[in-house]
């Protein structure tokens, strides 16, 4: 059912399909250009709806522009007006100007490299084409566990053809070794953060594939565009999401994204994987996601939003009733007989003084409003909290700025009665990958002195409740909740309390488009009271060079 609907829609689509558009990937340095261009300009753009991810090219270069006409009445510094031209020229097929890529000094063989981002461009009339190799290399000594190696190489494509589809594809061959606290947790997991399949090759090491890729329509023109394929998605302001991150392995997905006026509106359907154990191969079950978000910008500083998402199992078919676009499925989960995983959520967004954001996320899984007021401790109250705030050109170092962010979340929030429909994928958290009965607290400051250097520190400490003795504590959320330990008398940091500490200072120099030098070093300390659970900690020095490929972080656990 879910693939005839699919093909339905995408029929329905391309009869009338203008003005596609592809989009950019999770990630990439941009993304604080667009947040810190945005918020420097004193107003909310209705174009861009920042808060959900991966943004379209063609509305971030039309957004760009009309900054960039004007920077001077914004205050934008030279530095942001650089970054402003890169941004552009990457997603250089939308600009203004004809082929409006930045062309690149000296080509390899006149053929290769014509463009600066690009290493095969055409576009003509009809078909647009840009290629990329994406490769990487990373040396890494951590004290007690020597000296680890991470690469990945593959190649990344995006396209239009005849102004009716967009394209793109990715694929990459990766071997990582893994500070050991992350393989630590791989291990534990049977999963490697943001890929599926893979293979171990000794500890901490491990091979996969990356592969991503979707078709793109244009239902109605600069309104509604239908998107098909296999990759990731981020619904947040923040650096964590508690609706849907891109911590997990991408998914089959079918997208709508319909924005009107003030308005932005996305549907999400996607096929996912229900945590399993490795052994032989063989065909593994699904279960299913649908998840919608209503974006509003109800003055020129304030955006509202509203969520909710259901996941559920069937046997190898979507329900049908979850996907009429414009319902609340919290109703029809209950004319279903309530089988299924449903959870609500509002997010803000607010600007202040062309220098302030402040931002945050409420999620409700379940509560009962008398357990909630009594103050016993009930554990069906199921919520988790998001605030935080960015200071940009902080105390007028201009390029200088800062964020900050707490998230509270619930003991046995995202989690369900039968193992399955939980808030998962592929053995990995489909929102924040601390699961649920945490407390966490991050620090970012960014500094771009140069225009090709960029310092980054970041902090991170967190509370969470771990379980022991064969007890569920709550913050497990692959468990089943009716194997919890208590009813009553559950508090935030539930069961015995483990606390992390981490900070990374990280350097990189930009040595041309895309192309990134990286230095850095990480010290993780983690403990659990009594010595319920053994402590550790990690102290990590790494070097090395990313084309066309985000920089690997381990602040996951």
């Amino acid at each position: 059912m879910y693939k005839k609907a699919a093909s339905l829609l995408l029929s329905l689509a391309a009869l009338q399909a203008t003005a596609q558009t592809t989009y950019l990937q999770l990630n990439q340095e941009d993304y604080h250009v667009f947040d810190r261009i945005e918020t420097r300009s004193g107003s909310l753009s209705d174009d861009l709806f920042l808060f959900v991810k991966p943004v379209a090219r063609k509305n971030a270069v039309e957004f760009l522009q009309k900054q960039r006409k004007d920077a001077r009445f914004t205050g934008l510094t030279e530095i942001d007006r650089y970054n402003v031209n890169h941004a552009i020229s990457v997603s250089g097929e939308w600009a203004l100007e004809s082929n409006g890529a930045l062309d690149s000094k000296r080509p390899i063989l006149k053929t290769f490299y014509k463009k600066q981002p690009d290493f095969i461009y055409v576009n003509n009339d009809n078909f647009f084409l840009s290629a990329n190799p994406v490769i990487t290399a990373q040396g890494m000594y951590e004290k007690d566990n020597g000296t680890l190696f991470t690469s990945n190489r593959g190649m990344e494509a995006r396209g239009l053809v005849a102004k009716k589809v967009g394209f793109y594809t990715f694929f990459t061959d990766n071997q990582e070794s893994m500070p050991s606290f992350a393989g630590q947790w791989a291990d534990s997991a049977d999963a490697v953060p943001g890929a599926d399949f893979y293979t171990r090759k000794g500890a901490g090491k491990y091979d996969y594939l990356l592969a991503r890729g979707y078709i793109d329509f244009a239902a109605v023109k600069d309104h509604i565009n239908v998107t098909f394929g296999y990759d990731k998605h981020f619904l947040g302001d923040g650096v964590r999401s508690l609706f849907l991150s891109d911590f997990s392995a991408g998914a089959a997905f079918l997208r709508l994204n319909t924005r009107v006026w003030k308005l932005n509106y996305q549907n999400l359907y996607m096929e996912l994987t229900p945590q399993y154990r490795r052994g032989s191969d063989r065909e593994l079950p699904h279960k299913y996601a649908t998840m919608h978000h209503l974006s509003m910008n109800v003055t020129r500083w304030l955006n509202i939003g509203v969520f909710e998402g259901v996941i559920f199992d069937r046997r190898d078919r979507y329900e049908f009733s979850y996907m009429v676009p414009i319902i609340l499925y919290r109703q029809v989960e209950r004319s279903l007989g309530s089988p299924d995983n449903v959870v609500l959520g509002l997010n803000f967004k607010a600007l202040a003084a062309k220098h302030l954001q402040f931002y945050g996320q409420l999620l409700l899984d379940e509560f009962t409003s008398k357990e909630l007021v009594a103050g016993d401790g009930y554990w069906a109250n199921k919520f988790g909290i998001q605030l935080g705030a960015k200071y940009f050109d902080a105390f007028t170092v201009r390029n200088l700025d800062l964020q900050g962010e707490v998230n509270l979340v619930r003991p046995f929030t995202y989690s369900h009665f039968d193992s399955t429909a939980n808030y998962t994928h592929y053995n990995q958290p489909l929102a924040h990958p601390l699961g649920a009965g945490f407390a966490e607290l991050i620090g970012i400051a960014r500094y771009q002195p140069a225009k090709n250097v960029f310092l980054t520190l970041k902090g991170m400490y967190y509370q969470k409740g771990v379980d022991t003795a064969g007890l569920n504590f709550g913050g497990n959320i692959f468990k089943d909740y009716d194997t919890r330990a208590s009813s009553y008398g559950v508090t935030l940091i539930n069961g015995p309390r483990a606390q992390c500490a981490s900070l990374n200072l990280n350097a990189s120099y930009e040595l041309r488009e895309n192309l990134f030098i990286d230095l850095g070093a990480t010290y993780r300390k983690y403990v659990v009271e009594n010595n319920a659970l053994p402590s550790a900690s990690s102290t990590y020095i790494y070097g090395g060079f990313r084309l066309n490929f985000a920089r690997r972080e381990y602040d996951f656990n």
